[in-house]
């Protein structure tokens, strides 16, 4: 991305996330630097992560003793807490809570510009449900350090009004919207899938829909559905697979990295968002697929929540649901590949959505607010 340079400062971006597969990340890194800022990336090495380009940013990966975990947020935060005070930087960048304890630590000691992104609502996420002092730690940690943060980001207005009643902190909202164009874009490598495809790509984790939409495909015959990604649950979504029979209808890619990724959307005739209602993070999502299928020109069933609903009956982009029936689900899949009426409308409108919904103008804040944190 051209922009001419502001920044001739030193960025660090700390993750917790797989640097190969974190789209936000990785869109960031490269906007500050073609800001004219020299960009550093510390994350955490895993034993499966994706080759992935450098693009002209440092990357810095800790080997950790722990893989999940309390043991893994401490032995995390404390890497990267004496990289911070060991290395030159001028601005510190925290994504999400996870993160923070460090970044915060360290901004205060060297006297440097801390900037918050808050990639989801942390601690309403659902791993988090059912762990009463797990996530009283989390919530303890958010109480102490967010009040103090001068500069901060997030994903959806939602978030950011609720970030505001709680602590009276104020977020600038940078929605997960990918690139207009890449150089990806131009390459194939989806499956070779005879007949419609739904995809959904992500994590495989808790509460993403995953377990209604392989119980709705026994009631969909003429699709296949390919999930694009991995995590905790993929195990027991392969088993539920298996044990419903559809292993012939069902994919599974594993985790795809993200220039590889927009193929297999672009190949897909419905794209999948049907997270439930465990706790405001899911409720509040503004997720990034949603936005990549929007840019794919794939309609989408996203659930009826504040800010994916929102969006999907503001662009007209497909249908939203409340509905946890397989059978009521099916039945929505089976019309948005069938009704053609509704499809050419669907398609219409997303191209239009795809011009507004890009990364090239959602940017815009980013650069405000990076300008401001500059000049301070």
């Amino acid at each position: 991305m051209n922009i001419n340079g502001v920044l001739f400062v030193k960025i660090c971006l700390s993750v917790t996330s797989d640097v190969a597969t974190d789209q936000r990340v990785n869109k960031i890194a490269q906007t500050l630097k073609g800001m004219g800022a020299e960009v550093t990336v510390i994350g955490r090495k895993k034993m499966n992560s994706l080759p992935f380009r450098t693009d002209g940013i440092t990357i810095k990966l800790f080997n950790l003793p722990f893989s999940k975990g309390p043991m893994f947020y401490a032995s995390y935060n404390i890497r990267a807490f004496l990289y911070l005070l060991g290395n030159r930087f001028d601005i510190l960048v925290a994504n999400d809570l996870d993160t923070l304890p460090a970044n915060f630590a360290a901004s205060r000691i060297k006297r440097k510009r801390l900037v918050y992104d808050s990639h989801e609502y942390f601690t309403e996420v659902p791993e988090l449900v059912g762990r009463k002092w797990t996530k009283k730690i989390w919530e303890t940690i958010e109480q102490l350090l967010l009040p103090r943060i001068l500069y901060a980001i997030t994903v959806s207005d939602s978030i950011a009004r609720s970030y505001y009643k709680k602590y009276g902190i104020r977020m600038v909202t940078v929605r997960n919207v990918p690139l207009c164009e890449t150089e990806e874009d131009a390459h194939d490598y989806s499956p070779d899938i005879k007949g419609k495809l739904i995809i959904y790509q992500g994590s495989l984790n808790m509460g993403r829909g995953l377990e209604l939409v392989i119980r709705s495909m026994r009631h969909v015959p003429s699709a296949t559905f390919l999930i694009a990604g991995d995590g905790d649950i993929a195990g027991k979504l392969k088993e539920l697979t298996e044990e419903l029979g559809l292993t012939d209808r069902i994919r599974f890619t594993g985790r795809i990295p993200f220039g590889e990724l927009s193929s297999y959307t672009r190949r897909a005739d419905l794209g999948i968002s049907l997270e439930e209602n465990l706790g405001l993070n899911y409720y509040y999502a503004l997720p990034n697929k949603l936005f990549d299928y929007i840019k794919a020109n794939v309609p989408v069933l996203v659930s009826d929540f504040p800010e994916m609903g929102a969006l999907v009956k503001k662009y007209g982009i497909g249908l939203t649901t409340l509905s946890r029936d397989p059978e009521e689900v099916a039945g929505l899949i089976n019309l948005m590949l069938t009704d053609k009426i509704k499809i050419k409308l669907w398609k219409n409108n997303l191209r239009e959505a795809a011009k507004e919904l890009c990364w090239e103008k959602e940017s815009e804040k980013l650069i405000g607010l990076y300008r401001s944190v500059n000049a301070s």
